[in-house]
């Protein structure tokens, strides 16, 4: 029986099987003990609150680290202070509504103008929670934002560094 002289691959199968084993490095995941929260204070005198937000969020997920896994909080402290000195674009503060579902029939409803003056800091709240995972650890995420409505604010003793968000780049 005659052997049969082993032919190379055609080079794009070669290419292939070096893509392919240089994927098989593995990719690094962050563990929640190896995670190291910083704290960030952010003052929100006059930032529009869609972009106050959504740089919000994407600090309480960790997005801007690059060990950021999905799955692990790898996200840090906000404290935001002069949150009822927030503003609207357009004529939103007289548009907007907001509803919930109360428990009994039919929905209840208030404009941002009003909500503003009962509690301001959930206009922020609300915009920052909705921009989060919808599961447990977005929950876990949301609990590490800090909102008041003065300047003073009680986390002197993490030492939080000042950081400028919600301005356009």
């Amino acid at each position: 029986m005659s052997s049969i002289p082993r032919r190379r691959p055609a080079p794009a199968v070669e290419k292939a099987i070096v893509r392919a084993k240089a994927m098989m490095t593995k990719t690094y995941m962050a563990r929640p003990q190896e995670v190291e929260a910083r704290w960030w204070v952010v003052d929100a005198t006059d930032k529009i609150v869609g972009r106050l937000a959504s740089d919000i969020a994407v600090i309480l997920m960790g997005k801007d680290k690059p060990i950021y896994t999905p799955h692990v909080d790898t996200g840090d402290f906000v404290i935001v202070t002069n949150v009822d000195k927030v503003v609207f674009t357009g004529n939103k503060w007289e548009k907007k509504r907001y509803t919930w579902y109360t428990g009994y029939p039919r929905q209840r409803s208030e404009t941002a103008a009003s909500r503003k003056e009962r509690r301001p800091e959930m206009i922020l709240h609300e915009a920052v929670r909705r921009m989060l995972p919808k599961n447990k650890l977005g929950v876990k995420m949301l609990s590490k934002l800090k909102l008041y409505v003065g300047d003073d604010h009680p986390h002197q003793a993490q030492n939080p560094r000042p950081r400028e968000l919600g301005t356009k780049k």
